[in-house]
């Protein structure tokens, strides 16, 4: 699998905390983030090629991605056919597993401004650990989506 990173301004430092534990925990992953960041910059030109990479082998490339709030990230993100980016900001983590289990979710967007480092790294190790079941109705409703 390959793994992509990416973050805005927003977004930044906690990326750096990620990168670093995902690295630990040893995968590899590819950073796609701006070398240089500013308030003004717009993630959806940031998300844009991150989002194309993934829609090129969906099933085999997955994405971490982060801004302020996680939304608009996650709004670009789903944009391309193949991406399914669900939204974490905090609360209930199970809707974490639940994004894989079910959703088969290849883009986890998270909000920055919304999650300690403990609790982001948290999330990031769950989804990565948390395989797709492969269920039928959901293989089915996946389809649904990529026709519709």
């Amino acid at each position: 699998m390959k793994l992509l990173i990416a973050a805005d301004h927003a977004g930044i430092e906690l990326k750096n905390a990620l990168v670093k534990h995902v690295q630990d925990a040893g995968h590899e992953i590819v950073d796609m983030s701006p070398t240089v960041t500013s308030p003004t910059d717009d993630y959806p030109i940031i998300m844009h090629p991150v989002a194309i990479e993934v829609a090129r082998d969906p099933e085999n490339i997955k994405a971490i991605i982060i801004g302020g709030s996680g939304t608009g990230e996650a709004i670009e993100a789903n944009r391309h056919r193949g991406v399914r980016a669900a939204i974490y900001y905090g609360g209930n983590p199970e809707i974490v597993k639940l994004s894989r289990e079910h959703n088969n979710a290849n883009v986890l967007s998270l909000g920055a401004r919304f999650l300690s480092k403990e609790d982001a790294v948290s999330a990031v190790s769950l989804w990565l650990a948390t395989p797709f079941s492969g269920d039928e109705r959901h293989v089915r409703r996946i389809k649904e989506i990529d026709t519709l």
